[in-house]
């Protein structure tokens, strides 16, 4: 990892470079302990040692330097999972049980189709559900989520084909493109 230094001396540049050394690794741990995410950890640990270099005037005059960026670690993480808490809730509002029934639904089908949409990234997942299912226009999916018209487009296209890939292919119909001769 370079280390920028621009505007810092180069004892601070080489007292940082020790302190990377010396923690990453403790971070990292730390990091998967309190994640339980083990591919996550890594990125908690840079992300962590990204902020701690821009405060480092500050960290390198704290008494404890490791306790600070353990403490760094711990408020990442804790973002994270308040994160992913957040998308679930979002994802668990496209999947209530209070929908509409209908009489003699295909149901492997359905399960099929869930399953593949869960597979999808919560930003696919939404602007397919809100373009084919609730048959929004890609502007009104865009306000709706908050994002680009643009993005919606791309995210739509790229879930649907995820979705035709996961169902199979060529097998099923496709989704929202008509196919040409």
């Amino acid at each position: 990892m370079g280390i920028p230094s621009a505007g810092r001396d180069t004892a601070a540049t080489a007292e940082f470079r020790e302190f990377f050394e010396h923690h990453y690794a403790e971070l990292a741990r730390l990091a998967n302990s309190l994640s339980g995410e083990a591919d996550g950890a890594d990125d908690v640990a840079a992300d962590a040692l990204v902020a701690l270099w821009h405060r480092w005037d500050r960290v390198r005059a704290a008494d404890h330097p490791a306790a600070y960026a353990r403490g760094v670690v711990a408020n990442l993480v804790r973002s994270r999972i308040r994160s992913a808490v957040r998308e679930r809730r979002r994802i668990a509002l496209y999947w209530t049980d209070s929908h509409e029934r209908v009489e003699g639904p295909d149901v492997p089908a359905v399960v099929d189709v869930r399953e593949a949409l869960r597979g999808l990234t919560f930003r696919k997942r939404a602007c397919v559900v809100l373009r084919h299912a609730f048959d929004l226009s890609e502007r009104e999916t865009a306000h709706t989520l908050g994002i680009s018209v643009g993005t919606v487009k791309s995210q739509t296209a790229k879930g649907v084909a995820q979705l035709e890939q996961a169902l199979g292919g060529g097998a099923q119909p496709t989704l929202g493109r008509v196919r040409r001769a």
